[in-house]
């Protein structure tokens, strides 16, 4: 008779034998008892392991982010004048919320320990600056040559930015509950009705006012009429539509 013998599991790469270590360590002990030479026991590595991959210890807090901002760097440097340069940055933005999505059990524990920890919240404040960054200096070569082009970019980089993280740390904030893409598109669809127009011109304001087609003013042949861009805001013409009509 053959004998077979068990095939032994392959052990996990080291860089993500180090950043499970580290977070079964910071739920058990606390991000602040915890040092770098109990993460590496813990693994089974060495100290020269664990900086070879993590400059700091925050550093094993936040592993995929490096990664996902040269991805969205790329994403943006690939783009064509065929890109509407709202929609892109929304779209890159999506690549942030795809990372913490892969692994909700993750990043609802990174969230909860960057809530308690300070010098966590600071380091990961100084991660999204780095994505926002990014996302203007994109819009900027975009707008570039247009009249507060630059404000322009920085404005809506930070819109980008706020509105995504809106949807994402309240789906954090569920324990990962529902569906993050579907709060996420939500968020930027409404930077997208805000801000997404034409990149070769600016939305010029609405225009409005009575036209007389016979008859006293106020009487009911009064005609008014709105004159605006095609891809004004709604909610913009409705303001305007009020105002005119005595009703804001």
């Amino acid at each position: 008779m053959s004998s077979s013998s068990a095939v032994p599991a392959a052990k996990p790469p080291i860089r993500d034998a180090l950043v499970a270590a580290a977070f079964r360590l910071f739920l058990e002990r606390g991000y602040e008892q915890t040092t770098v030479d109990d993460i590496v026991a813990l693994a089974g590595v060495g100290r020269r392991s664990f900086f070879r991959y993590f400059p700091s210890k925050e550093d094993v807090v936040f592993p995929d982010h490096e990664r996902c901002l040269a991805d969205m760097t790329a994403f943006l440097a690939a783009s064509g004048a065929e890109h509407e340069p709202v929609r892109r940055v929304c779209d890159a933005a999506r690549l942030v919320l795809r990372m913490y999505s892969e692994n909700p059990t993750f990043s609802v524990q990174r969230y909860r320990l960057t809530r308690q920890v300070p010098g966590l919240r600071a380091y990961e404040l100084s991660v999204v600056w780095r994505y926002e960054r990014a996302l203007a200096e994109y819009l900027r070569g975009r707008y570039a040559g247009r009249p507060d082009g630059t404000l322009r970019a920085d404005v809506i980089a930070a819109a980008v930015v706020a509105a995504h993280n809106n949807a994402l740390r309240s789906w954090l904030r569920s324990d990962g509950e529902g569906d993050a893409e579907v709060a996420v598109d939500h968020a930027l669809a409404y930077v997208q009705m805000t801000y997404g127009r034409s990149a070769d011109a600016p939305a010029a304001p609405a225009r409005i006012g009575p036209v007389r087609t016979g008859g006293q003013a106020g009487q009911p042949d009064e005609v008014v009429v709105l004159v605006s861009r095609r891809d004004a805001p709604l909610w913009r013409l409705v303001q305007e539509l009020e105002t005119a009509l005595g009703r804001s």
